[in-house]
């Protein structure tokens, strides 16, 4: 369901850019500090903390201006190193944290490091509570809101189709009510989760007043949606009016999702949020209409040709709804994971791959379903012939249910990961190695991508083992564009040394290390990296 590659979305906002730089040692104290990111980010409750060298926390005040975070120092600080903690929300909604360190005067001989987040990346995993609420919610949503559609669309008319009709409602009902729960019960842990604590955040309105308007947005039309759309549905048959809106309200349910989550961050916004929305439409109406034949046609076999009337109509309607969900899906995939290599790679496209492959032998059973099974039933003319042949459809249905649900449970897994993230992983180390007279410099790079890397430099004597120069060594990193300067390395170990870097801009750069070897020597060599752009 791949079509082929192209550039990944940027799923979760990534460091740029940062004045002062990492490790820069700063003549006076800055009045501000500032971080930039590749896409616009939000500011969360007391999401910035400045640190003093001896873990003392600093006067500071944040605020977020598209990309730019701000860091306003509201008081006067001492020489030293000063530690700056974030943490914000991208436009998709996942939070990402992440520091900053630099001195005033002289870099301090011990730092207190405070914790910077939640993952190796910056990028803090959700919790299990609210990806076990994704996953509810999603298949109650999908569930609900494609029996409504079966309902109303596929369902025949008539008073031997009462039945089936009230078992139908009963279960989307249900399905309904367990959507507008786990949206709601969602939020709190939407908010914690961005905010970075516990469930006492709940408790501040701060926590509320910094959760994004769309969240709020995207709960009330699922709620009023599909609580709508069921309750529309009523006892009876409904017709006119009140059909339409109920079939409008439950595909404004199912559509409002698209609004947040990884669409959010794509480019062009406005057409994958529209293709997720086909996608969203496609999948309810699938599962919604195999749920339903496994619960009516065991009773629709023995009222004459309803069974195999109500099963056409649905073919028919499933033909598409396919065609619909392989398009749909396979740009997403296209525009989200980006490359073959994110895609057997990274934990997002394993789980994406699991549920393409699940997806596909859905389909196949639903091929077989259409081809074989719809004209026996059809062509059926005994009662006996028509009841067999309903439960083997309805065999068949029920094992696309289960299939399906597996599809789902992927899907809502899928909505907390980040594929921008796991790209990045993808891309590295990238280790060259850099002679400097007796002396082997091993160099690596973390992660060559665009964004926050670590620059490793190990000096290796003829043997293979640890050495040093007679003074540490010096390392500079540039492009044809632009000029790093100088790195911070920071002697970790023997003969290792290492700096926090962000590389601005893809392309070809150049690190530079100097060691001095003897009071006299000091040779220089350089070595290059490629660095790609993620976004």
């Amino acid at each position: 369901m791949l079509l082929g590659t192209a550039p990944p979305a940027q799923a979760h906002a990534t460091l740029v850019a940062s004045d002062p730089a990492e490790g820069a040692v700063l003549a006076v104290a800055p009045e501000r500090v500032t971080f930039t990111f590749t896409e616009s980010v939000a500011a969360v409750p007391d999401g910035v903390q400045v640190f003093d060298a001896t873990g003392d926390r600093v006067a500071a005040e944040a605020s977020v201006t598209d990309a730019v975070l701000t860091v306003a120092l509201t008081e006067p600080v001492d020489d030293g190193t000063l530690v700056v903690v974030w943490r914000i929300v991208s436009a998709d909604g996942h939070p990402v944290s992440g520091s900053l360190r630099f001195s005033v005067g002289a870099p301090s001989e011990t730092v207190v490091a405070p914790a910077i987040g939640d993952g190796d990346d910056g990028a803090a995993r959700a919790p299990y509570v609210l990806r076990a609420l994704r996953v509810t919610g999603y298949v109650c949503l999908l569930l609900a809101t494609g029996l409504v559609a079966f309902v109303l669309l596929v369902l025949p008319s008539g008073g031997q189709t009462a039945r089936a009709r009230r078992r139908l409602v009963r279960v989307a009902r249900a399905a309904a009510a367990g959507a507008a729960g786990s949206w709601l019960l969602a939020l709190p842990a939407v908010a914690t989760y961005q905010a970075g604590g516990g469930p006492d955040l709940v408790t501040r309105t701060a926590t509320w007043s910094a959760l994004a308007r769309t969240e709020y947005a995207v709960a009330a039309f699922v709620v009023v949606g599909t609580l709508g759309a069921v309750a529309l549905l009523g006892a009876g048959e409904p017709a006119g009016l009140r059909r339409t809106t109920s079939l409008a309200a439950a595909w404004v349910a199912i559509g409002a999702p698209a609004l947040t989550g990884h669409s959010r961050a794509e480019a062009p916004e406005a057409l994958v949020v529209a293709v997720d929305v086909l996608h969203l439409l496609a999948g309810s109406t699938w599962l919604g209409g195999v749920v339903a034949l496994a619960l009516v046609l065991p009773d629709l076999a023995g009222r004459g040709t309803l069974a195999a009337e109500t099963l056409a109509r649905f073919s028919v309607i499933a033909a598409g709804v396919l065609a619909v969900l392989v398009a749909s899906g396979a740009l997403l995939a296209w525009r989200i994971v980006g490359s073959w290599g994110a895609l057997v790679g990274t934990d997002y496209g394993r789980l994406l791959l699991a549920k393409i492959a699940t997806a596909v032998v859905a389909v196949l059973l639903a091929a077989w379903n259409r081809r074989a099974l719809v004209p026996r039933m059809r062509a059926a003319t005994r009662r006996t012939q028509v009841r067999a042949g309903a439960r083997l459809v309805t065999k068949v249905v029920t094992a696309e249910v289960a299939i399906l649900g597996l599809v789902l449970v992927l899907t809502g897994l899928l909505v907390d990961q980040s594929p921008a993230a796991a790209a990045a992983r993808v891309a590295g180390p990238a280790v060259q190695t850099a002679t400097l007279g007796d002396v082997s410099a091993q160099a690596t790079v973390s992660s060559p991508v665009t964004g926050p890397s670590e620059v490793t430099v190990e000096l290796l004597d003829a043997a293979g083992e640890p050495t040093e120069g007679f003074a540490a060594p010096t390392a500079s990193l540039a492009s044809d564009e632009l000029d790093l300067g100088d790195l911070a390395l920071e002697n970790v170990g023997p003969g290792v040394y290492t700096a926090r870097v962000v590389f601005p801009t893809a392309g070809a750069w150049d690190l530079q290390v100097s060691l001095r070897t003897s009071e006299f020597d000091n040779p220089v060599a350089s070595v290059g990296f490629t660095v790609d752009d993620p976004s």
